[in-house]
């Protein structure tokens, strides 16, 4: 466990665990568990400066949120679930509002902790997917949208460049993912679509420690001929399966990728032979925003950015930071708000993402126009559902290859509730719900 970038405004400190100062009363605290290390660094770095420098911006630009600047602190986790555990026991004594794992093993251990602490935790787009349902997890978030969501959109995508979705029937689909909880999170899904619209699926795990070296499954691949792959990678997996794709004549335009597997270091490094590859994206890619503008102004002309080069910021997994801290910085307004505080605990942050309500006029006012879709959480539903398009590598940069589609609800829906309702009887007794919903 390692801490590192304790900053308050402009000024960058360094610290050890267990020597924060006690926040002052002007100020809000967010622990970021974060990887700039491993075989996932390559994710997790950019992220983690997007969360810092939106921060940064605000702060800077606006004095912080409703007057209150907002101080972080990275724990390094390594994407392990153990070193989660123990950036969140080390941290949650520190008045932090919010947790953010940015890993689906390190959510998983997190939700009975926080839940039974009373701390929200925030996993954007990632996690498990039944924590989409607030009756039973009111602690836990998950917009935009679930993984299981996420496949829907993935499979209607396919079935919609064959012709329709019965044309899927009797296709193969394969499945190549980490073999961790995050790439087996979607496979329920998968395993019933490919029943109810009658394509088979092969699948082909990829160890954590075989992320470089994926010949055997793409060996597979070559002799199985599905034909689409759907990809649930992250790190280091992500660029060895689209060069080895290439190297294996899989064709690209029926390659699709989870918004994790999205990165423009995922689709470089196989030259020209990811021209084609697809991956699924919920914001948008570039940085002619007026809100990412601002954090050029304010935070990297002043070298006050952990990024050295000005053309990372708005790279794809920049912006998915922007957006995950957007998320919070809006909660934490909409709490003030229907508090009446400007320091807010964190039972206040949880009625905050529960009032989560940014509308298209919203993004225009805090200058993200058109950068992703809006948003709105409920008191019933803390993910939203939201739609994703489909962007596609032109060879050099993502262009947009989708309008906006939505999941498949009807399908996803009854699952959650399902799975929701597995999770409290394998976890039982699970606290039942005696949060208030927000009022609307």
């Amino acid at each position: 466990m390692r801490f590192r970038n304790l900053f308050i405004g402009i000024t960058g400190l360094a610290v050890a665990a267990g020597s924060l100062p006690a926040m002052a009363q002007d100020s809000m605290y967010i622990p970021l568990l974060t990887y700039r290390t491993g075989p996932f660094a390559g994710s997790g770095i950019p992220i983690a400066d997007g969360m810092h420098d939106y921060f940064k911006m605000l702060n800077e630009r606006d004095g912080g949120i409703g007057g209150v600047k907002i101080v972080t602190e990275e724990c390094e986790t390594g994407y392990t679930a153990q070193k989660g555990v123990e950036c969140y026991e080390a941290t949650k004594g520190k008045g932090a509002l919010v947790y953010n794992p940015w890993s689906t093993g390190i959510t998983l251990a997190l939700i009975p902790k926080a839940t039974n602490e009373k701390i929200p935790v925030l996993s954007m787009a990632y996690g498990l997917s039944a924590a989409a349902m607030g009756k039973t997890f009111p602690w836990v978030f998950n917009p935009p949208l679930t993984y299981w969501d996420g496949l829907s959109v993935a499979v209607k995508y396919a079935g919609e460049k064959s012709g329709g979705m019965d044309k899927l029937k009797g296709k193969t689909i394969g499945y190549i993912y980490l073999d961790a909880p995050y790439g087996k999170e979607p496979i329920p899904l998968l395993d019933d679509l490919a029943k109810e619209f009658g394509f088979k699926v092969t699948k082909y795990p990829v160890p954590g420690d075989k992320m470089q070296d994926q010949s055997s499954q793409w060996l597979n691949v070559q002799q199985d001929n599905p034909d689409w792959i759907i990809m649930w990678g992250w790190g280091a997996m992500n660029p060895t399966a689209v060069k080895e794709a290439a190297k294996v004549g899989f064709p690209m335009d029926k390659f699709i990728g989870v918004w994790w597997a999205g990165s423009e270091d995922d689709a470089r490094p196989a030259g020209a032979g990811s021209k084609g590859y697809l991956t699924l994206n919920f914001t948008a890619v570039g940085a002619n925003y007026p809100a990412l503008q601002d954090i050029v102004k304010h935070v990297f002309d002043k070298g006050n950015s952990s990024v050295k080069d000005k053309s990372k910021i708005g790279e794809s997994n920049y912006n998915k930071g922007v957006y995950n801290s957007m998320l919070m910085a809006e909660a934490i307004r909409a709490a003030q708000k229907i508090t009446g505080k400007k320091v807010i605990t964190p039972q206040d942050m949880r009625l905050g993402l529960e009032a989560l309500d940014i509308s298209a006029a919203r993004l225009k006012e805090i200058g993200l126009e058109g950068f992703a879709a809006p948003v709105k959480v409920t008191c019933d539903d803390h993910s939203g559902a939201h739609a994703v398009y489909v962007q596609q590598w032109d060879g050099a940069k993502w262009v947009k290859a989708s309008d906006w589609i939505s999941p498949m609800k009807d399908k996803v829906r009854p699952l959650l509730e399902k799975d929701a309702a597995d999770y409290t009887g394998k976890n039982a007794p699970w606290p039942a719900r005696s949060e208030a919903c927000p009022k609307s």
